[in-house]
């Protein structure tokens, strides 16, 4: 087995406010993360720190490649985020990196 080296992704990455606040904060039908992430104090209300903890907890750690498809080169994170009322979530967070650019594709439980 060849030992892969570590990757850390650029903390300027691309994180969209709309997709903080209309894809991770809102109650959704399907594929909710809401409620998750208010366990942590996350709530449309205080969007924007999710987004600086996400830039200052998760972008921190090594990244692990997944695959290149249309998009760019696929990656992700596995890390504790851990909100202002100290509770810690364990999250896996995907992005894509293309032409230098990091973005947030989604976050997701980290069973």
């Amino acid at each position: 087995m060849i030992d892969e080296p570590t990757v850390y992704l650029s903390s300027s990455a691309v994180i969209p406010d709309a997709k903080i606040a209309k894809c991770l904060l809102m109650p959704l039908p399907k594929d909710d993360k809401s409620k998750l992430l208010a366990q942590a104090g996350y709530t449309l209300d205080n969007w924007q720190q999710l987004k600086k903890d996400l830039q200052t907890q998760v972008l921190t750690q090594p990244a692990r490649f997944i695959e290149t498809n249309r998009y760019g080169d696929k990656y992700e994170i596995c890390a504790r985020l851990t909100g202002q009322n100290e509770v810690s979530l364990d999250v896996l967070i995907i992005w894509i990196v293309n032409d230098g650019t990091t973005r947030f594709v989604t976050l997701v439980p980290d069973k």
